[in-house]
Parts: structure tokens; C-alpha cells; sequence
């Protein structure tokens, strides 16, 4: 990107990422770098003719071989797939360079046309550091909190509070400033904290109790207390959160926290979400409550994550290993006659259509990545396991 912007020239591009990682930040330091125009759309109160608008803005503002128009657009996997079909022509001959910043999977969220237009950044949340030198940062530099004596005795509740969120990290700080008038200041983790207690939505002014309140609910259906996850929905539903961000949530946590415990949870939770689109809104939150109360009562696993993840760590550790022969496909005479797949067995000609045979690459021969989870189905799963392998 930094080689991009140093040609003065950048392609289309979506930063994905969570909030307060500087997201609209890099939008207008791209756009001052260039000199570019720079043209701001909100997709919660943005339609087609404002989209158009802004495009027709753009088309006059350019000249010769300037830097083209720089439009960007937040949240843009709120815009309806007719708003992002809007921008297609204006990206595609380049009356615009698209900026979308997202919190959502583009993958799911933006329209496949527009999203092949476009280059796509991930971007983490901060680490501890990053926290500490924008907290020194602000104290130093800022016109008022400079003027102040603040002494910051004790860091770990601003930072565990702001969760990686750099705008949520100011906004605590401002709060801890603005409840004490005295000239000196020493910041504490139980000051902090009884300030949040005291106005727990006044450090929220970006609208970040979106992701506090949905990741109450995921922790309380994984933690098995329907009645918390029954009440943070309910938040969620009064509060005019969209269902389908809610149902896809339902869909990954039923694959991650309950996977093989009950492989009937992810049929339900995708149930939900197609019920969803169907039968839309108010009777949309009456599935999502049963599906929500059938995950948190359900018994759980993450066997599954962490089997796929162990698998990646060994795959990046020994890189790409050679498929063993007799696993090989052979669909050329020449394939059978260097010995592909002629040693393999047939799994369904032998006794309880299992025969025992390696399937692993000969330098990973007898790992070990799914552990299976004590619960009554993987107990099952297991038991048959070791009827099939015996000894290994």
C-alpha cells in the first residue's frame, strides 16, 4: 500500500477490520497524500441518489491526470446489493477510487462484481503497545490534556476496556478526565472502572456496544445460560440490530462452540438463517430465539476448531508434502503405469467397509489432530475409532 500511494496512483480498496483501528483514519491520509477529493457517504443513511450524486461530484472535479475522486463509503456492508451495483460503473472506468471500510466479512457483504474490483486490507485490532503510544501520545499532544497533570499509575483496565479499539481507548480516557475537575490526576484501574460504572454508554460514542452486546450473547450461549443469552438478544432485537447479523453469528457458533457435541446444531442455526430471509421481520425473532435457546442448551465442543487450526499450524510448519502414491488419482494410462493409486484399498470391499491403510503423508504418519471432547456423541465417534484402528 505504501508503495501504491508513494505512485500516486491507488486501486480501489476495502479495509475490513473492528472498530477503532484506524480504518476512515487511512482513508484520509491516503486522500491527503494524493490530494485527492475526497467524498464521505454513511451507508446507515445513504441511498442510490445519494450514491449518484456523489459520483456526478466526482466526474466534474477531475482533471487531466489527477489523482481520481476518492469516495468513501463506512460501513458499506449495510448498502443493499442495488446501492453497490450503483457504484460498479463509476469503479470500473475509475470516476471514483472506492474506499469501503467494513466490520463484516466482505466476502458475505459485498457484491462479487464490486468486491473484484477491489483490493481488500485486513486490519487487526491494536496490541498492548500500539494502546500505550496512543495513550502517551494524547496526553502529550492533545491542547487540553497536555495543559493537565495526569499521572497514569495503573493501565490494565483503560486497556482491557478498549479491547484492541483505539477510539474506545480515548473516549475511556476522556471520561476518566472529564469526571474530575482537580489540576492533578493519577489514573487508576478502579478509577477507570468506576467510571464506566457510573456512564457505561458514555465511552460508547462510536456505537461499539454493537460488538460488546454481541459478544455477551456468543459467550453466554457457549457458556450454556439461556436465560443471558435469551436477554442479550432481546437487547439486541430493541435495539434495531440487523437479524441477519445476528443469524450469522448463530451459523459460526454452532460450527465452532457446539460442532460434534450435536452436528444438529449447525443444521438449525442455518435453518434460522434461510428462515430469516424468508419470513423477514417481527416474526424473525421468534426463530432466532429458538435457535438461540437450542445452542445454549445444547452440549458443547470446539474439537473441530482446533483440529482444523492444528492441522494449519502443521501444513504451514512442513509446507506442501507430496500426496502418498497409492492415494494419487489416476485418470492417464501413463499415471497407472508409474503406480498411482494402484496400492490403494477399496474401503468398501472389506468387513465393516473399512480397511486399515495410511492415508497421511509418510512424514506425518500416525498424527494426531482431532482430539475428541467428553460428551456423548464424540464418545461414540470415539469408541468406533478405536474399534477400526486399534493400536493406533
Amino acid at each position: 500500500m505504501r508503495r501504491m500511494i508513494d505512485s500516486g496512483r491507488i486501486p480501489s480498496i476495502i479495509f475490513w477490520g473492528p472498530p477503532g483501528v484506524g480504518k476512515t483514519t487511512l482513508a484520509n491520509i491516503i486522500s491527503h497524500t494524493l490530494h485527492a477529493p475526497f467524498y464521505q457517504l454513511s451507508a446507515i443513511n445513504s441511498g442510490v441518489k445519494d450514491v449518484r450524486e456523489v459520483i456526478d461530484k466526482a466526474k466534474n472535479a477531475r482533471f487531466f491526470d489527477s489523482a481520481a475522486p476518492i469516495l468513501f463509503i463506512d460501513e458499506i456492508h449495510r448498502f443493499s446489493k442495488s446501492q453497490q451495483d450503483s457504484l460498479l460503473s463509476a469503479v470500473e472506468t475509475g470516476t471514483v477510487t472506492l474506499i469501503g471500510a467494513t466490520t463484516e466479512n466482505p466476502s458475505f457483504e459485498v457484491i462479487r462484481p464490486l468486491l473484484s474490483r477491489c483490493q481488500v486490507y485486513v486490519l487487526k485490532s491494536l496490541e498492548k503497545n500500539d494502546l500505550e503510544v496512543l495513550l502517551q501520545r494524547a496526553l502529550t499532544e492533545d491542547p487540553l490534556l497536555k495543559e493537565r497533570k495526569i499521572t497514569v499509575k495503573e493501565s490494565d483496565a483503560l486497556f482491557r476496556f478498549s479491547g484492541g479499539d483505539a477510539r474506545k481507548l480515548l473516549n475511556i480516557l476522556d471520561l476518566a478526565v472529564a469526571a474530575d475537575s482537580e489540576e492533578e490526576l493519577v489514573i487508576t484501574d478502579r478509577l477507570v472502572t468506576e467510571r464506566l460504572q457510573e456512564n457505561p454508554a458514555a465511552y460508547d460514542k462510536g456505537g461499539e456496544m454493537h460488538y460488546d452486546i454481541i459478544s455477551a450473547f456468543i459467550k453466554s450461549i457457549r457458556g450454556s445460560d439461556p436465560d443471558a443469552a435469551i436477554y442479550w438478544l432481546a437487547r439486541m432485537v430493541a435495539g434495531g440490530e440487523d437479524p441477519r447479523f445476528i443469524a450469522r453469528r448463530l451459523v459460526i457458533l454452532a460450527a465452532e462452540d457446539i460442532g460434534l457435541a450435536n452436528p444438529n446444531a449447525l443444521l438449525l442455526a442455518n435453518a434460522c438463517f434461510e428462515t430469516l430471509q424468508k419470513i423477514g421481520w417481527p416474526e424473525g425473532r421468534i426463530v432466532l430465539a429458538e435457535t438461540t435457546l437450542y445452542l445454549a442448551t445444547s452440549p458443547k465442543s470446539n474439537s473441530a476448531y482446533l483440529a482444523i487450526d492444528k492441522a494449519l499450524a502443521k501444513v504451514e510448519q512442513t509446507g506442501n508434502l507430496p500426496v502418498p502414491l497409492h492415494l494419487r488419482n489416476a485418470p492417464t494410462s501413463l499415471m497407472k503405469e508409474l503406480g498411482y493409486g494402484s496400492e490403494y484399498k477399496y474401503a468398501h470391499d472389506y468387513k465393516d467397509n473399512f480397511v486399515q491403510q495410511e492415508y497421511l503423508p509418510g512424514e506425518l504418519k500416525r498424527s494426531r489432530f482431532w482430539e475428541p471432547q467428553s460428551n456423548s456423541s464424540e464418545a461414540k465417534m470415539q469408541e468406533w475409532m478405536r474399534k477400526l484402528w486399534r493400536d493406533r
